[in-house]
């Protein structure tokens, strides 16, 4: 028994950016983006939000097909369920994503009311890029949970069935002026419906990890700008006014981050403080082991083997990593969806989206086993392996 994926699907804003416009923002090209991500355009929203992103992929995945409310919102089905799905059948939601609308409420919460999912637990998760892993991985352990509690009578409420979503609006937090960055991100939505189902095995196993960051080589600081109106210890209303400077106690190597970037000097020429920031190098290296090492590691808990595995999801942040992983991991490069080209780096969204893809396109069939793969700030990374 296990817990199953029943439906999915994506949204994405419907306002495309190729790589040459971004040549009137930056030092850049078509070619050099190309070569370097294997990104030819992305999606920016511009009056959608969050919640627009997230409400289109969830209607999708529930088999309720798209609302007019949403305007010009792109949403199309991956994995269509048998049937358009009770709203009131969904007892979990679980959505992930670094670029919520509000902090409070949740995301989850404002999703859950715009579905009338009166009966889901809702909550949100930020694991990074990898959030939708975990997100999935947290449903499958509630429903698992919940399951052998019914088995051996306990009274506890009976969770069958969740809705994972991943949303995310980087180009919200996008530093457009820098050229390393601003050609990697954009925005969009995916979800998936999962079951639990005593007759299939559904997810086989899933693999978890966080590593230190001591280099910050993938951040974006809380641009907290409140003026906290007392004086204690030397630290006075003035240098509260600075926002994110009480963090720097906390964490002296987001301080001499500030620092190496000039942010003080970029905030002042009218840039945003809040604002990703990533070293290339660092996150390249980590990444091509991440991949791996989750991938094997999944495969070794299910007993399988690389030639057991019909398709790859990764995380879609660059071809190049996607590329250098599956060499090392000794599998063709066919064998991975490769979504980037279209649509560009949506961070936690991009695993959703693209098993969306796979889905739509035909590649993955009943039976096959798929892995699921991600890396993150944090650095998060991680894998699911389940059974189509």
């Amino acid at each position: 028994m296990g817990c199953t994926i029943i439906g999915s699907g994506k949204s994405l804003p419907p306002l495309t950016v190729e790589n040459d416009d971004l040549t009137a923002l930056v030092d850049t090209s078509d070619e050099w983006i190309r070569q370097r991500t294997g990104i030819h355009r992305r999606h920016i929203s511009v009056a959608e939000s969050g919640t627009d992103l997230a409400e289109a992929a969830a209607r999708e995945a529930l088999g309720w097909g798209r609302s007019d409310a949403l305007g010009s919102v792109i949403a199309t089905p991956g994995l269509m369920p048998a049937e358009a799905i009770d709203p009131a059948s969904i007892d979990l939601l679980v959505y992930s994503t670094i670029t919520p609308d509000t902090l409070v409420p949740s995301a989850a919460s404002m999703l859950r009311r715009r579905l009338g999912l009166d009966r889901a637990a809702a909550f949100d998760v930020n694991a990074a890029c990898t959030g939708f892993i975990y997100a999935l991985s947290l449903a499958e352990n509630m429903l698992a949970a919940s399951a052998c509690a019914a088995d051996q009578g306990v009274g506890r409420p009976t969770m069958r069935r969740a809705l994972v979503v991943a949303s995310e609006r980087l180009t919200r937090i996008t530093n457009w002026a820098d050229r390393n960055t601003c050609v990697l991100f954009a925005d969009g939505a995916g979800a998936a419906v999962v079951e639990w189902n005593p007759d299939r095995p559904g997810i086989r196993s899933f693999y978890l990890r966080n590593d230190d960051d001591p280099h910050n080589a993938l951040t974006c600081p809380a641009a907290y700008d409140s003026v906290i109106p007392f004086a204690t210890d030397g630290v006075t209303p003035d240098v509260m006014v600075e926002g994110n400077r009480a963090l720097d106690s906390c964490d002296p190597a987001l301080a001499q981050l500030d620092a190496e970037l000039e942010v003080d000097d970029l905030v002042a020429e009218g840039r945003p403080r809040q604002s990703l920031y990533m070293h290339g190098q660092r996150v390249f290296k980590f990444a091509t082991h991440a991949m791996v090492e989750a991938v094997e590691h999944v495969l070794d808990q299910a007993g399988l083997a690389l030639d057991d595995v019909k398709v790859f999801v990764p995380h879609q942040a660059n071809e190049r990593i996607i590329a250098y992983a599956a060499k090392k991991l000794g599998v063709p490069i066919e064998r991975f969806q490769l979504s980037i080209a279209e649509w560009g780096n949506v961070s936690s969204a991009c695993v959703p989206m693209a098993l969306a893809d796979a889905y739509a396109s035909g590649r993955i069939q009943p039976g096959d086993n798929v892995v699921l793969v991600a890396f993150g700030g944090g650095f998060t990374s991680g894998a699911v392996l389940f059974e189509a």
